[in-house]
């Protein structure tokens, strides 16, 4: 079986080293503050704002919460946004996706101040991390270098596959591996649902990445004995025997694989406790360069 990529004991670890850079931050007289706005009811966004929330409490970052109707104008939401790019008691600014139909992402999301930008989805921060030259890094796929080589699965000289290519994770994270950079050096093909023989190309990858948001896509006929599976998704399915009805998968069959692959990552408790982790690093490191 394969050895399993522990996301929330690494995620723990960072944590430990967070709290020891924020209290000499605070030493200098600066807390590290991160504003998150939700629009709307979504429900998933809503638990991801509570984990935030309650994750800078634990940290002992300033957490600032606005919460408005999915009926707001888009002017509005920009207001809000240059209010807190004026803020100095917010180093961070997350605006929780998706947006109400009537509210532009591109919009919102070139409105931020890039210093601020901890989702580094800011068009100066993507373009800053193409080139080697990076401010804040997008939090999931920074989570996934960071499962890779904090478990001694260094991606340099690897072939990485990785099945997706969203502005989110895909694009960004073949972006990251192929850097000249400590964690990176690896080869890269980004695989999606139009590649012709997937599973051929799959099967070439020392690192297979799933993100394609299709739950237990990535079956054990892709993946190359000894790989290491990376597994970004987290879809809901039927389960009447759940107490919820429900239970969460990744988009890795990983019963399967977990039998073929050299190390794997759980759905839950893989990727999930890195994302919001690095949201909370890239805020001290804002807040850090706030405080000189």
């Amino acid at each position: 079986m394969a050895n399993v990529i522990d996301g929330k004991r690494i995620a723990a670890e960072m944590r430990a080293e967070l709290t020891e850079e924020i209290a000499a931050i605070k030493g200098r007289g600066t807390t590290p503050g991160l504003a998150v706005v939700l629009v709307g009811e979504d429900p998933a966004s809503q638990v991801y704002v509570r984990m935030k929330k309650r994750t800078c409490d634990e940290l002992g970052i300033a957490s600032f919460e606005h919460r408005l109707p999915d009926t707001t104008p888009e002017a509005e939401l920009l207001a809000l946004v240059a209010q807190l790019n004026a803020d100095p008691k917010v180093h961070g600014i997350l605006v929780q996706l998706p947006l109400p139909k009537q509210i532009s992402e591109k919009k919102v999301l070139s409105a931020m101040d890039p210093d601020k930008d901890v989702d580094g989805f800011h068009p100066v921060n993507v373009g800053r991390m193409l080139i080697g030259d990076p401010v804040f890094v997008p939090c999931t796929p920074k989570g996934c270098q960071e499962l890779l080589v904090r478990s001694g699965y260094d991606p340099a000289g690897k072939h990485v596959v990785i099945v997706g290519r969203s502005n989110i994770v895909g694009k960004p994270l073949a972006a990251i591996l192929m850097q000249k950079a400590p964690g990176a050096n690896a080869t890269v093909t980004v695989a999606h649902s139009r590649t012709k023989d997937l599973p051929g190309i799959t099967r070439q990858a020392d690192i297979l990445i799933a993100a394609i948001g299709v739950p237990e896509f990535i079956t054990a006929d892709m993946v190359r004995e000894g790989a290491v599976v990376i597994d970004v998704g987290v879809n809901r399915v039927d389960d009447p025997s759940a107490k919820k009805g429900y239970r969460l998968v990744g988009d890795v069959a990983y019963d399967e694989v977990s039998a073929i692959a050299e190390a794997i990552t759980p759905v839950p408790g893989g990727v999930g406790p890195m994302t919001i982790t690095l949201l909370m690093k890239n805020t001290v490191e804002s807040a850090r360069r706030s405080a000189g």
